[in-house]
């Protein structure tokens, strides 16, 4: 196999000339003949057991050809590729039979390339990296955080109703003296202040009783989902049954033992502020990162093939279904339920999308430049980690992820690194 020549016939799509040898498409024909064989009759001999030239006569000199087509091309195509130094994108293949027969295929396959690319300034670029001081504030909103995480709740005593309280009641509604749809239910939950109900509704059970009937009067929105509702007054008749209330335990040392792996206040206080702490310094290093890519993507100069941004979106779409998948749903569910269609969802990428296209054409072109590349001994440690968290040998690991791809997603990685380090941080 071998490539006669590369032409390029439009932007980022190549027409690669390529060669198969006698011997080798002699080799594939041979096996679609021991493949197609059992299927095919021969007057005087039993079906599988003509021999080869003997079918050809009677079906044709080509009866095998198709199929040994299929079976060559693929990996001449692949080797034509990796020959002519450019990098394929998954997108549509033109094939053209040049000509086929005893002497070997011949075959023209436009594909769609990557771009040429040129980065702006990637070295000396600018961005914010400020993490916020934790603070007594930050600390006391996480600690009443983990008292509302071991709270209980219990009956309100001799006090009516507040905002805030859970209570237990009946209502029953009326619209011009008629009852609705929807408008009764016995012993309903609610969360005073949760704005469950249309406005005005739970403030009228505040300062209310246990065991109390009273009326809430109200008016529905007049954007209210059902229309015949919509603008028009109301009367609940409501009774109420109950009232809890959340009670939080103090905030001593026999909360810290009992909600965390520490002793006392004063050592889960301090574990608190360490991990805001390194949360903030992580965010801030995240954001400053951002802010580089951001920058990167904009001085990126290229002709971007549309099948990239596609690729990036199918990926993006398949690692949503598989989060979903993971929840018990499933894609075509969650289109129903969020009321999109495929093409909507898939244009909720595209601005992802376009990014990350540009930021690693950007980075692979900077470790191209850079002449950056991991040793062998970077490699087999990457290997090794991806075995440890995977659980997998090395060696199937190896073989799931081939070599060229782990090296150029390292490189890419260095080179990031590169440009952070060359970056300058500033107050704002």
């Amino acid at each position: 196999m071998s490539l006669k020549s590369a032409t390029q016939k439009e932007t980022n799509r190549i027409e690669l000339d390529i060669e198969v040898d006698a011997a080798t498409f002699e080799a594939a024909v041979n096996k679609a003949y021991k493949k197609n064989i059992g299927r095919m009759s021969v007057p005087g001999f039993r079906k599988g057991k003509a021999p080869r030239h003997l079918v050809e006569k009677m079906y044709g000199e080509g009866v095998f050809y198709e199929d040994a087509m299929n079976d060559v091309y693929p990996s001449a195509l692949d080797a034509a590729v990796i020959e002519s130094g450019y990098e394929y994108v998954e997108d549509k293949i033109e094939l053209d039979v040049v000509s086929v027969g005893k002497d070997g295929l011949n075959f023209k396959a436009v594909i769609t390339v990557k771009p040429e690319v040129q980065v702006g300034k990637y070295k000396g670029l600018k961005a914010a990296k400020k993490a916020e001081p934790v603070t007594d504030e930050d600390i006391d909103g996480e600690l009443k955080k983990l008292q509302e995480r071991n709270s209980r709740v219990v009956t309100a005593e001799g006090r009516p109703a507040a905002e805030g309280d859970t209570v237990t009641f009946d209502f029953d509604g009326y619209v011009d003296g008629q009852p609705f749809d929807g408008g009764k239910a016995e012993n309903y939950t609610l969360v005073l202040g949760s704005h469950q109900f249309i406005p005005g509704f739970e403030e009228q059970i505040v300062g209310k009783n246990m065991d109390e009937e009273f009326d809430v009067e109200v008016t529905f929105p007049e954007d209210y989902h059902a229309e015949e509702l919509a603008g028009k007054p109301a009367v609940f008749k409501c009774k109420l049954h109950e009232i809890k209330v959340k009670e939080l335990p103090e905030l001593n040392d026999d909360l810290a033992k009992d909600a965390s792996e520490f002793d006392t206040l004063e050592e889960l206080k301090k574990d608190l502020k360490d991990k805001l702490t390194h949360q903030r310094e992580h965010a801030a290093e995240d954001a400053f990162e951002t802010a580089l890519l951001d920058q990167l993507a904009e001085g990126l100069q290229a002709e971007i093939p549309e099948a990239m941004y596609e690729n990036r979106i199918n990926d993006s779409v398949r690692e949503f279904e598989y989060r979903l998948q993971s929840q018990g749903l499933n894609l075509q569910t969650y289109l129903q339920y969020t009321g999109m269609d495929m093409e909507a969802f898939r244009k909720g990428f595209r601005d992802q999308a376009e990014k990350q296209v540009k930021v690693r054409l950007a980075l692979e072109k900077i470790a191209k430049l850079e002449e950056i590349a991991p040793t062998a001994e970077e490699i087999e440690a990457e290997y090794a980690k991806y075995a440890e968290q995977y659980q997998m040998d090395a060696d199937k690991v190896k073989a799931i992820l081939p070599e060229k791809e782990l090296v150029k997603d390292m490189a890419v990685g260095k080179a990031m690194d590169l440009v952070k380090e060359a970056a300058e941080i500033t107050a704002e």
